[in-house]
This record gives C-alpha cells, sequence and structure tokens, in this order.
C-alpha cells in the first residue's frame, strides 16, 4: 500500500524532527564546512522551525505516512520576486527527506508531485530547488521529475 502523503500537524512535528535532523546530518557529511553542523538538539529545532511554517499560507509542510509513523516530508513556499537570486516569484522546495529504510518505493517522487500540484494551485510559473553536488540520487530524481540544472553553487573557505 503507499504511503499517505498529507499537511503536516502539529502532532507530526517529533517525525519531522528527526527527518530535517538526518537531512542536516547528510548535508554535513557531504561537506562538513559548507553545511550546518547538526547541534544535540537539532530535531527540536528542526520541529521547531517547521512549527512556525505549518499556517504560513504561502508554505506548505506535507508528510509521507506508513503504518502511523511519518516516513518522509517535503517543504516549500511561495518565494517572491528576488533580485538577489535573479529569480522572479517561484515556488521553492526547500526540503525532500525520505528515511533510509522507505527509499525506492517512489515517496520521493510523490512527495515532489504534491509540492508541484500545490505550487500550480497557487499559480507559479515555476519552481526551483537546491540539491548538494555530491547527492547524485536526489538529482537523479528531480531530473526525472522535469527538473533541470541551472545553477552551480560554490564556496570558499576565508580562512584557507
Amino acid at each position: 500500500m503507499p504511503p499517505l502523503l498529507r499537511p503536516a500537524t502539529r502532532d507530526d512535528l517529533p517525525a519531522l524532527g528527526r527527518l530535517g535532523a538526518r537531512l542536516m546530518h547528510v548535508h554535513h557529511e557531504f561537506d562538513r564546512r559548507r553545511f550546518l553542523e547538526p547541534m544535540p538538539d537539532a530535531e527540536q529545532g528542526y520541529a521547531w522551525f517547521l512549527g512556525t511554517q505549518l499556517d504560513q499560507p504561502e508554505a506548505r509542510v506535507v508528510v509521507a505516512e506508513e503504518d502511523g509513523r511519518g516516513v518522509g516530508d517535503a517543504y516549500g513556499a511561495i518565494e517572491p520576486r528576488s533580485w538577489q537570486m535573479l529569480l522572479d516569484e517561484a515556488g521553492m522546495i526547500h526540503d525532500v527527506m525520505v528515511d533510509r529504510a522507505a527509499r525506492g518505493r517512489g515517496i520521493g517522487a510523490s512527495l515532489v508531485n504534491d509540492m508541484l500540484a500545490w505550487m500550480r494551485t497557487r499559480g507559479v510559473p515555476r519552481v526551483v530547488l537546491h540539491t548538494a553536488d555530491p547527492n547524485a540520487e536526489a538529482q537523479r530524481l528531480f531530473q526525472r521529475l522535469g527538473f533541470r540544472p541551472t545553477m552551480i553553487e560554490m564556496t570558499r573557505e576565508l580562512g584557507d
């Protein structure tokens, strides 16, 4: 049976915190100097942050649930025109995370497609997301779903 996808509620915050902390760990492992180091309270911090987004009309937090347990989530928002990013109003998918044990069953694609459908109803002309350079698995998923590479972020430490 496919997972249930639904808007997240306050009851989901512990699962969202767990998934968000895992996202932080994965990215920190990709590049320990670029990505925020997960603190001991990363789960609580991420849960707090996503909790601030639940009631925002221009944001969506969705959870994938199997057997009453959150196994994946996605967070996106409608972002205004950004002269800094040279980007007109757009949907931005900020997070997509699926438990490792639940991967390979289409949950990530379902989460992204849910975000795309919601953003379509909001009338934005495009959706943008970022993915870590070493995250080939996520890049393949996003390309299968019609995303194309458009920017490359580069980082330099000033202490080097």
